[in-house]
């Protein structure tokens, strides 16, 4: 008996990173793309022309059909909780895209919907997939620095110095009451990531958040320095205008180091021949000196973005998820105790 194939629908085009998802899916024998929906209806039938699907004009409609287990929503950020609360009531797995909502409230009705209902969630976090740091978290569990002490880590672009993203139909991120500023949008990704890799969550942050190089966005660059209930200190940087860049993530602790280069986009886009992804020192190896642990890099952000694809699917067949609805408010709440901070120049405690 053939196995049945998945069905998929797709809530906007307003996030750029359905694009790599449609694409990718379009290859795959046990997924399908079913058709979407777009409260910007000219948006909407764009995206379903672009991958022969048809374009429904009623959500409720579209979440109404029986042909669709599993829907991802790339919604305004804004938006994304009412849009992934239907979805869940009307019985359809939700693939979110981050970051997971612009509000506390929000990601905690999200929650609650899915504790609700049953169904199945997972935020889109493609950091958590990518092979380079899948193997710096399994280092850091497994003891092979000892104690972390100090972990620094970058989340850049370079989106606002791109006309097409400032003055296209990207521009919602942009707006404050869509997105609330670049630094939040990017700035989830790295946050997950330091939850995910360390096993626990911030508590504390001291940050400055502001406009640098431009002046189109709320702000374009942000700096955090983030305390954890080990004692473990953390920095991060997330900037919209960074041309290039190498030195992604530093791992500190006290038998060994990590560091892994080229592992956002301005670093990916602009790298020597011969560049090595993640090396580790070890103390008591310490004759064999930095040790290449010979992991590709990706072609492209873009290839780690779509790089999501494939484990989402897997994870919703499996009836796992790759990231769950409490731990996507997590990079949340954090992120916007960064804003806080930056706001009143003090250290701030996350509201976790």
């Amino acid at each position: 008996m053939t196995p049945k194939r998945i069905g998929i629908g797709i809530l906007s085009f307003a996030h750029g990173h359905i694009h790599s998802y449609a694409r990718t899916l379009a290859g795959f024998d046990d997924a399908k793309l079913i058709a979407c929906w777009d409260h910007d209806t000219a948006r909407g039938m764009a995206g379903a022309e672009s991958y022969g699907i048809p374009f429904v004009s009623d959500l409720e409609d579209l979440l109404g059909r029986s042909d669709i287990d599993c829907v991802i929503v790339t919604t305004e950020t804004n938006r994304h909780a009412d849009t992934a609360i239907a979805a869940l009531e009307a019985g359809k797995g939700v693939l979110l895209e981050k970051p997971m909502a612009t509000t506390l409230q929000d990601c905690d009705r999200i929650i609650e919907a899915v504790n609700r209902t049953g169904q199945w969630f997972s935020m889109a976090f493609h950091t958590r997939v990518d092979p380079q740091n899948v193997a710096m978290r399994d280092l850091v569990r497994s003891g092979s620095v000892g104690r972390l002490g100090f972990v620094r880590r970058r989340h850049s672009l370079s989106l606002l110095f791109n006309k097409g993203f400032v003055e296209g139909p990207t521009r919602w991120h942009l707006s404050p009451e869509a997105n609330v500023g670049m630094f939040f949008d990017a700035s989830v990704h790295a946050l997950d990531w330091l939850y995910w890799t360390v096993g626990e969550p911030p508590v504390t942050v001291m940050a400055e958040i502001d406009n640098v190089l431009t002046d189109v966005a709320p702000d374009d660059t942000g700096a955090a320095v983030l305390r954890f209930p080990s004692g473990l200190m953390a920095t991060l940087l997330t900037s919209s205008v960074c041309l290039a860049g190498e030195n992604t993530t530093e791992i500190y602790g006290d038998e060994g180091v990590i560091i892994q280069n080229h592992g956002d986009g301005p670093s990916t886009a602009v790298r020597p021949e011969g560049a090595i992804g993640v090396k580790l020192y070890q103390q008591q190896k310490a004759h064999l000196g930095w040790q290449d642990l010979g992991l590709p890099l990706a072609p492209s952000q873009g290839h780690r973005i779509a790089d999501l694809t494939r484990p989402f699917v897997d994870a919703f067949s499996r009836g796992e998820t790759l990231c769950s609805a409490t731990e996507g408010r997590v990079s949340v709440a954090t992120a916007l105790a960064c804003y806080e901070s930056a706001a009143t120049g003090r250290r701030v405690t996350i509201p976790l």
